[in-house]
């Protein structure tokens, strides 16, 4: 079980990597906001308040009487650390905590979660995430699915630099039955490292990934 995101932010988010992916050129027009309301199922309050978000992240101009401009420049994004993207480009992720455990394999103690990943709903990696307890004593689900905001904001812990060494691997055992790829198939995967900003190695993860559906991309104007 995890935690969503507002509503507000799952939209700004979804834009904000669809421009990071190139999908939303620098100066493309957004249709009218109650169009764009209409197709995310939502009120036009609630898009107007996505739409200020990418605003004040300097990825959108609103022009009085012309409507909304995207202005592709550095993008800031809450999931700036997420390198998988659907293949086409973009993807709203969202997670879903299979279990939550403590271990002392990683680290003298830590907390191992192991989630399920979907962009746009659709199931694309497994994750397991190995986080020091020295920096969450207690952690207790349901679990946020943007973890590095909930370290910062819960724990003082800001992820400042991370090291990423992608391969292949075997689907592992736990998979559940109704990820795209069964246990023991040959998949994407993902070792990471991460650093807090200011003292020492914080987490260790692990991410399987289904490479029909889902593509790893780093771009230096994602941001952090």
């Amino acid at each position: 079980m995890s935690q969503s995101l507002p509503l507000y932010l799952q939209i700004s988010e979804r834009l904000t990597r669809e421009i990071a992916a190139g999908r939303l050129p620098d100066g493309t027009r957004l249709p009218p906001e109650r169009d764009m309301a209409v197709k995310e199922g939502t009120a036009v309050g609630t898009l107007r308040k996505a739409l200020a978000e990418l605003e004040e992240r300097g990825l959108l101009e609103r022009r009085q009487g012309s409507g909304n401009y995207v202005r592709a420049r550095r993008v800031k994004s809450i999931y700036g650390f997420l390198r998988l993207e659907r293949p086409d480009g973009g993807g709203l992720p969202t997670a879903e905590t299979l279990s939550l455990d403590r271990e002392s394999q990683a680290f003298k103690a830590a907390h191992r979660i192991r989630r399920l990943r979907r962009l746009d709903g659709a199931p694309v990696a497994l994750e397991e995430i190995h986080l020091d307890a020295r920096w969450a004593r207690d952690l207790a689900e349901p679990l946020p699915e943007a973890l590095y905001r909930h370290y910062a904001e819960a724990f003082d812990l800001d992820i400042g630099r991370i090291e990423d060494r992608v391969g292949i691997s075997d689907v592992p055992d736990w998979a559940p039955p109704f990820f795209s790829m069964a246990a023991g198939e040959v998949s994407g995967y993902v070792a990471r490292r991460a650093w807090s900003a200011t003292d020492g190695l914080a987490e260790i993860s692990e991410t399987w990934f289904d490479p029909a559906r889902a593509r790893y991309i780093a771009r230096d104007s994602q941001g952090i």
